[in-house]
């Protein structure tokens, strides 16, 4: 592991340069937040979807962290029920796009390119950015601990060429409500799985949820941590083409508190265990 990478992921774990100020994307006709650099334009941006039974204020610590890394990060707040829509939430994601490039922010010093766009999410969120990568062209998409969606995300990455970062939690990766390996199967563009260590797929929510009702864990801070400097560094690898943080994209990089999974690998089925009568017949042959 270079020691580069893990001082590079300690500096993007901590806040970034930038002073941030928040806003009110409901001003725009969508109920929903931005948070931003106090200035700068032809900024890139970030439309993120939230999770089942969560809303926008859950990720606060997550866009304010974006911000301060200098991209624009809006999020819908819409789609909260306990039956929400993705596509719904798809669409409601490329209106925050299409406010977010057509709207100058804040008192008019604030800007985002067209080109510099990404789409990210989590859980069911995370497929409603795939969903809407599948209607519009961006930059990048992560997916963070994604979840099931219908219209199924995997089925729509065989057609989505754009570069995606999916991350998974090493504990439930492989389970019922994670999709993380077969939409990493499926994407057609450069794609980079990465399973954290410890982390469970509810872990970066924050504050008071109604998941907590439902069983769901707890907040997991170091999950929380790691996830945002990943999604950080792949950003500004991605969206920005900044080679100093080319190892976030790079789908052989090892990262601390990471590991690279191979979606196509096949598990290996464990021997079976031979009995004392078994065993002595295969030593007299």
């Amino acid at each position: 592991m270079s020691a580069s990478v893990k001082s590079l992921l300690s500096t993007l774990t901590s806040r970034g340069p930038h002073r941030v100020l928040r806003g009110n994307l409901a001003i725009a006709g969508q109920p929903g937040v931005v948070f931003t650099p106090e200035s700068g334009l032809n900024l890139p941006a970030v439309a993120f979807g939230h999770g089942w039974l969560t809303g926008a204020g859950n990720y606060r610590g997550l866009l304010e962290h974006l911000a301060s890394w200098g991209f624009v990060a809006a999020a819908p707040d819409t789609e909260r029920g306990p039956i929400p829509s993705h596509l719904g939430l798809a669409t409601d994601l490329l209106t925050t796009l299409d406010i977010c490039t057509g709207v100058r922010l804040g008192d008019g010093t604030i800007s985002v390119h067209p080109g510099k766009l990404a789409l990210v999410g989590h859980g069911m969120g995370a497929g409603a950015a795939v969903i809407a990568a599948n209607q519009r062209q961006v930059a990048a998409v992560a997916a963070l601990f994604p979840a099931p969606t219908a219209p199924s995300a995997e089925t729509l990455a065989t057609d989505i060429d754009t570069p995606a970062l999916i991350l998974a939690g090493a504990t439930d990766i492989a389970s019922v409500s994670s999709n993380a390996i077969p939409l990493s199967t499926n994407w057609a563009g450069p794609m980079v799985l990465r399973a954290i260590d410890g982390a469970s797929h509810n872990g970066i929510i924050e504050g008071r949820r109604i998941l907590a009702a439902v069983g769901a864990g707890k907040h997991e801070s170091k999950t929380a941590r790691t996830t945002r400097a990943l999604l950080v560094g792949y950003l500004l690898a991605t969206v920005l083409g900044d080679k100093t943080y080319r190892a976030f994209a790079d789908p052989d990089a090892e990262i601390p508190h990471t590991a690279v999974v191979d979606p196509e690998a096949k598990e290996e089925k464990e021997a079976p265990k031979l009995k004392i009568g078994q065993l002595a017949a295969l030593l007299r042959k």
